[in-house]
């Protein structure tokens, strides 16, 4: 199987992008935005990305329906926040997962593609990377901003740093690797807008 990457385009310039993807070998993008559009950086609107990759000779495949941060089924969130490990249930987020492991038994190298800088605080690795690590034992690397590699194993050792919750004499390293999990995604999990 192919290796899955994650990116985050946040303020980089479109060539940037670009050549961070190539270092990589990168050879399909599979955009998991729920919006698929930037209010600043319009070269990372769905269709002018598009062109960019194109042009660039990678694949784009719009996967934010199945695999985005945000549910349109209420039964998802809890207080008007989406619950991670609820969505990774659904059957609607089971079948892009499904169509990502496809791609990567093809032989694909991709890369998860969301907006966020910080694959920490981001649910390519909140979402998509901790289900396909834990249920799949399958191995993401993290392009970060400045194009170097963290894995979704060295981001979820870093999750016990930022939140505070660390193994101790009550604890074990994965039971404390799972509660900073879930502390990160409290944290950072898409909020519906009061109403």
């Amino acid at each position: 199987m192919a290796a899955l990457f994650s990116i985050g385009y946040a303020t980089k310039p479109i060539e940037t992008f670009l050549e961070q993807l190539r270092n990589h070998q990168i050879t399909v993008i599979a955009d998991v935005r729920s919006v698929p559009y930037s209010k600043a950086f319009h070269d990372y609107h769905r269709e002018n990305l598009i062109q960019h990759l194109r042009a660039a000779g990678i694949r784009y495949v719009y996967l934010g329906e199945e695999l985005g941060p945000r549910s349109p089924c209420d039964a998802h969130y809890e207080k008007g926040q989406v619950q991670f490990d609820r969505l990774q249930r659904s059957e609607r987020f089971l079948k892009g997962i499904e169509r990502l492991l496809n791609g990567l038994n093809k032989g694909f190298r991709i890369a998860l593609l969301c907006a966020e800088k910080d694959p920490a605080v981001c649910h390519r690795s909140l979402l998509i990377g901790h289900y396909l690590q834990r249920e799949h034992a399958l191995s993401i690397e993290h392009i970060n901003h400045a194009g170097a590699l963290e894995s979704e194993v060295e981001l979820e050792r870093r999750l016990m740093d930022e939140t505070g919750v660390v193994p101790d004499m009550l604890m074990g390293e994965t039971e404390s690797l799972e509660q900073a999990w879930r502390e990160q995604s409290r944290r950072c999990a898409y909020r519906r807008p009061e109403q």
